[in-house]
């Protein structure tokens, strides 16, 4: 697996399950360190400028640029931060993924009404990841 050191520290340093990681790292770039979506989201885990920058001052951070989201160690870190920024917030691994995917305030609003997830796209992504932890898992031990 391509980035498998970068997959696995992060994963131990962020207290994530490198199978759950590289699922995510997969869905979102294919592994491919120099995607660019058409919402501007960039590298291995699709990280938008203005939310990575935002994780870069929290994590100590104060030079960040969009530059560096091409870096995979960069890319992957601040992915990580986000994720188990997520999980740690809502406590529930597929919530969690859907406001990867989706945004924390799509995800926020859906919980207040009482709803589910309510994008056809985001529920796709949620099983289509889960679906791939698993193959990770088999596949590469992790």
């Amino acid at each position: 697996m391509r980035y498998e050191q970068i997959v696995r520290g992060h994963a131990r340093n962020y207290r994530l399950d490198p199978a759950l990681l590289a699922a995510v790292i997969y869905q979102e770039s294919k592994f491919r360190a120099d995607a660019k979506s058409d919402s501007g989201a960039i590298g291995l885990m699709q990280l938008k400028p203005e939310t990575a920058k935002g994780i870069a001052i929290r994590t100590g951070g104060n030079r960040f640029q969009t530059s560096d989201l091409y870096n995979p160690e960069i890319n992957v870190r601040y992915g990580s931060w986000y994720l188990r920024h997520l999980l740690d917030k809502y406590d529930d691994e597929k919530t969690a993924l859907a406001a990867y995917n989706a945004g924390q305030q799509n995800v926020d609003t859906w919980r207040a009404q009482g709803r589910g997830i309510q994008f056809s796209e985001t529920r796709a992504y949620v099983d289509r990841v889960e679906h791939l932890k698993h193959v990770y898992r088999r596949a590469y031990g992790l």
